[in-house]
């Protein structure tokens, strides 16, 4: 008689996957209707899996994940500086519509914190975080496929996904499709062309490691180097330079940790994608290149960078904790297409320390856990994950990163995956120090007894 097999019970990693489909196929422009703050269906199941964060904290018996852990603690120290500066500019004056943006801010950071949290606490095996990934690179590829058909065939299937409930609100009222060089620049589901290329270049090393990873377990390799080619198409079709910025970052720290073999396939590989856009999309090539050759002359640069001056005297005024979270916004004040700036201005030196101290912290686990693992396939998907996070950390430089929620959810997402990675290596080396620990005395009995003889007989010996 068979044993019946029981359906697995939903964890975090069931909920965050939820969350992630509907960051990534959902429209990003579709925001819940009825409600007194503007929030996507993503961003309330992010708030969701914060109540149950805290609800499992106060158990024993949900699986949870409990103890020290350096992403928490970056992210416990990020969240003290975010009260700090929100309590100390609302203690001042600030107008109603920069007050109640304050207010908004701060609830989308409460679901940022949530996210890291259910990742790095509620994954209850490495399985379970390789299935959170997949999810993220899958609705990553549903995102590429709305780009392709965008840029291919102007068609925006955005604009037919309507669902009850759900009202259609604009980002920064910037189109999802518009034009450079007469090329279109497309946002997938996301809301902006350059959101939707750096969280591509995100996604790349991911849907890599998920095809080197399968391949190593003798598993079905083709359907992530399918997904791989659907998103870098789609990074390629965002026509941004920023994307390419941060993917060269993450190559850089990819092939340094690579094998010459996995260099090799890698380089073979990009040049054949390279040559496979050329005669697909005439001219693609070339304003890539342009992009970067004329960068001197570009509008978008000079208009990145002549901003510098006004940044630092508003900077001047509150350097500590800033005029604000999220208070300097579009249609009033100048546009900063740099976070670094505009986190100085809004948060001060206090919130941009705090930004990159969680960024670097993630980086610096998943290294510290490619260095402590024996497991190729863990060594690996730490060097991605670092090699991941190196993209926002560059792409804030170019755009205000933090003003596009699926790139930033997708930012702490890794984070907390770095965190769970950290927390499975330390219980897999405690495993392995108890298992060496129990063999110990063995051993050391069978050499005590090899020693003295043979235990009653060598007894009888001696007393005849």
């Amino acid at each position: 008689m068979s044993t019946p097999v029981l359906p697995r019970r939903a964890d975090g990693a069931t909920l965050a996957c939820l969350f992630v489909l509907s960051l990534l196929i959902l429209p990003a422009r579709l925001a819940v209707a009825g409600l007194p703050l503007s929030l996507t269906p993503a961003e309330i199941l992010a708030l969701s899996l914060g109540v149950v964060w805290v609800c499992a904290q106060m158990v024993s018996t949900t699986g949870v994940a409990k103890g020290g852990n350096p992403v928490r603690t970056a992210l416990f120290v990020y969240g003290m500086l975010l009260l700090a500066v929100y309590g100390y500019t609302t203690y001042l004056y600030l107008p109603s519509d920069e007050l109640n943006l304050a207010d908004h801010t701060l609830v989308l950071y409460l679901g940022y914190a949530s996210l890291l949290l259910v990742m790095c606490d509620g994954m209850g095996t490495r399985e379970r975080l390789d299935f959170v990934l997949k999810a993220v690179v899958i609705g990553g590829t549903f995102a590429a496929i709305v780009a392709l058909l965008q840029f291919r065939l102007d068609f925006d299937l955005t604009e037919y996904m309507r669902i009850p409930g759900l009202r259609h609100s604009s980002v920064e009222e910037v189109p999802t499709v518009i034009s450079r060089s007469d090329l279109r620049r497309v946002a997938g589901t996301l809301g902006h062309p350059i959101e939707f290329g750096a969280l591509s270049a995100m996604l790349l090393p991911l849907a890599a490691h998920l095809g080197f990873q399968a391949r190593s377990r003798g598993e079905a390799a083709a359907r992530w180097w399918i997904c791989a080619a659907v998103i870098a198409a789609g990074l390629m079709f965002s026509v941004s330079r920023t994307a390419v910025l941060g993917l060269a970052g993450a190559g850089l720290i990819l092939l340094v940790g690579w094998s010459n073999r996995r260099r090799l396939v890698t380089l073979g590989a990009f040049l054949v994608f390279l040559g496979v856009m050329k005669v697909l999309t005439p001219g693609l090539i070339g304003t890539f290149y342009n992009l970067f050759a004329g960068a001197g002359e570009d509008s978008s640069v000079i208009y990145r960078t002549h901003d510098y001056p006004f940044a630092m005297r508003e900077f001047a005024k509150s350097p500590i904790f800033g005029r604000g979270l999220g208070t300097w916004y579009p249609f009033k004040h100048q546009v900063f297409d740099n976070q670094y700036l505009l986190s100085l201005v809004e948060t001060g030196l206090v919130g941009v320390l705090g930004f990159v101290g969680v960024i670097v912290c993630g980086i610096v686990v998943a290294l510290r856990v490619r260095r402590m693992s024996t497991d190729p396939n863990v060594r690996n998907l730490g060097l991605t994950i670092a090699a991941c996070l190196v993209i926002p950390l560059l792409g804030a430089a170019t755009f205000d990163l933090l003003s596009f929620p699926g790139i930033t959810s997708v930012l702490f997402l890794l984070v907390g995956a770095a965190g769970a990675l950290m927390r499975f290596e330390r219980r897999d080396q405690k495993d392995r120090t108890v298992i060496s620990s129990f063999h110990e005395p063995a051993d050391l009995s069978r050499s005590l007894i090899a020693v003295t003889g043979n235990g009653h007989g060598s007894a009888r010996s001696e007393s005849s």
